[in-house]
């Protein structure tokens, strides 16, 4: 039995703390919220913040752990690279790590690069970020440096909107540190999902169609759907560009979440890339829709083990959705299609009627997740655009 330290508990976590349980090992949680649902799946839990990374190297030494690990979070990713260096472990650079979990850093990394950037800077104060849109001129996306699940996340258009923009982004900074970029009009689907690498080479990809709710925050993913809808020529040159990426930063194996987006004129734009596996399920529509459990995958790779990643021939069409609220109040109703309802393979509600919930403006306000099949692309599509036929909520 193997001691993995997971870095992180909640409920998009479970997906890594039952894998490793299933492979035969013990499980030890860590995070500073011993209510997160995923420690009940765990042998052991510490109450220890996941960005410390002295205090968790020390809880690591302690309890003699075989790995460690970060899923579905870029906050805790650096400290699992830094423990698992210090102490000989399986991992990524550190410095490789913060690259891609610090959005200042992958930006000029990009650009230094050659990659497709957009116009972009990141500002400690106000007045020089404020003057720095005001000479951009365009719609821009206003974000931490340094935060995940689209937390502190804006797109502004006038100068009115930009000191909302600038301390809501600030507020859920530790550096206390934002970036501004310009918006990329896409040419259809932000494409999203998760990659993994194996010896140096990026041996595969997950492509997925990443899905918004206009009506909350246009930034915000509700949702992903497999398989995407890239045309194979736009497929090929992603999976080169996010290649060419991973050999650059000196990333060597493991999972990698990614957001991109092509332009009318069939340019790829890397919009974030992590050095972990994505949240809103993404690692369970792949499994079930394409038999490879990348979750097990990381957990064999932290352990030094072999990987070995083998889809299956034929796909199946599998998608996500975050259930939430458009308007901030008591809880009243969640309803679901009943036809709809049919074709859910997991449904899980974080919250029960009469509780207070918030406006979905970042992924920590969804109140539920769903997995579900769809019988082609087609019906998939359309559900995920137009999702409130198919689960209501009702606040008042």
């Amino acid at each position: 039995m193997k001691k993995i330290l997971q870095l992180g508990a909640n409920y998009f976590q479970i997906t890594a703390i039952k894998a490793a349980k299933e492979l035969g090992h013990y499980v030890i949680t860590a995070d500073y919220s011993p209510d997160n649902p995923g420690h009940k799946f765990s042998d052991e839990y510490h109450n220890v913040s996941t960005t410390d990374k002295d205090a968790v190297l020390e809880l690591a030494k302690r309890l003699k752990i075989d790995a460690i690990t970060s899923y579905a979070s870029d906050v805790s990713a650096p400290t699992a690279a830094y423990v698992a260096q210090k102490l000989g472990l399986p991992t990524n650079p550190y410095e490789s790590v913060l690259l891609l979990t610090r959005k200042d850093l992958t930006k000029d990394f990009l650009r230094k690069h050659n990659f497709n950037v957009p116009a972009s800077g990141s500002f400690y104060d106000i007045d020089s970020a404020r003057r720095f849109f005001k000479d951009l001129a365009k719609t821009a996306v206003i974000k931490p440096v340094d935060s995940n699940g689209s937390k502190g996340v804006s797109k502004i258009s006038q100068v009115k909107e930009f000191d909302a923009a600038f301390y809501a982004a600030t507020d859920y900074s530790r550096e206390k540190k934002i970036i501004i970029e310009e918006f990329i009009t896409r040419d259809s689907c932000q494409i999203a999902g998760d990659a993994f690498i194996v010896d140096g080479n990026v041996e595969y990809f997950g492509f997925m169609n990443e899905h918004f709710d206009e009506n909350c925050n246009p930034l915000v993913p509700v949702g992903e759907s497999f398989p995407s809808i890239l045309d194979g020529a736009l497929k090929q040159k992603a999976k080169d560009e996010i290649s060419r990426f991973m050999r650059l930063a000196g990333m060597n194996f493991g999972p990698v979440n990614m957001d991109f987006i092509v332009d009318k004129r069939g340019e790829v734009y890397i919009i974030e890339i992590g050095p972990r596996s994505g949240g809103n399920l993404i690692t369970d529509i792949i499994l079930e829709a394409d038999g490879v459990d990348l979750a097990k995958c990381m957990i064999n790779a932290a352990l030094g083990e072999k990987v070995e990643i083998n889809p299956r021939k034929d796909k199946s069409y599998i998608a996500s959705y975050i259930v939430h609220a458009s308007k901030s109040g008591e809880l009243k109703r969640i309803e679901y299609d009943s036809q709809f309802e049919k074709d859910i393979l997991t449904k899980t509600e974080f919250n029960k009627i009469g509780d207070k919930v918030n406006r979905f403006d970042n992924a920590a306000f969804g109140i539920g997740a769903l997995l579900f099949r769809n019988a082609d692309l087609d019906e998939m599509l359309y559900r995920m655009n137009n999702m409130q036929k198919f689960v209501r909520v009702e606040t008042i």
